[in-house]
């Protein structure tokens, strides 16, 4: 591939635009992968389970709607979502304990004879803090995870991807897979009963 950039500011090459956006992300124009579809979600789900036990581990499945057990057909860890989740509720919570500790014994007043840090009258203050930090992190490490907002991907670019919201259920197999070939791969899915395989670019 001819480097295009230039001493004077010009296009970054492919090379070394890869490198802007992250190790193992392909450039514009370049292969992101090789996608395929299937008709049904158990003929998805065994094409899921072939691959990962052929070793591959970069790539994804895309369905219109939740397929039971797919995640262990692709050989996915579990996520982390549920200790970010639960590290936020216990901040939210240390923190409402020490605001109101530090606002009696800060300030202390006597109010019929309880003592200045009575904390029993503010648990809907330790509740409300604990659900309210716990839905925050959920909801900004999701988008951090998954890469969002984002409004454009390359399988976006395969000819009958409309049909992912209504009755297809596709497969695409990562260009930085280990074992990626764009040729052999993409025989992998057409002898797995996938449809319409064709290289997807980034």
């Amino acid at each position: 591939m001819a480097d295009h950039s230039s001493s004077s500011g010009g296009a970054l090459s492919g090379g070394a635009l890869s490198a802007l956006l992250g190790e193992g992300t392909p450039a514009p124009g370049e292969t992101f992968g090789v996608m395929g579809m299937f008709d049904t979600p158990a003929d998805l789900f065994h094409a899921c389970e072939k691959l990962r036990d052929k070793g591959y581990v970069h790539f994804d499945a895309q369905t219109p709607f939740p397929v039971h057990g797919l995640e262990k057909a692709m050989g996915l860890k579990p996520t982390k979502i549920p200790y970010i989740s639960l590290m936020g509720g216990a901040v939210g919570l240390i923190s409402g304990i020490a605001l109101t500790y530090y606002c009696n014994t800060d300030y202390p007043l006597n109010v019929a004879g309880k003592p200045p840090f009575s904390w029993q009258i503010y648990i809907p203050i330790y509740f409300e803090l604990t659900i309210l930090l716990t839905a925050l992190a959920t909801f900004v490490a999701l988008w951090a995870m998954c890469g969002l907002p984002r409004f454009f991907h390359p399988t976006m670019t395969h000819k009958s991807f409309s049909r992912t919201t209504t009755d297809g259920f596709f497969i695409v197999v990562e260009a930085k897979d280990a074992k990626f070939n764009l040729a052999k791969t993409g025989a992998l899915l057409t002898d797995l009963g996938a449809k319409d395989v064709e290289e997807v670019l980034a």
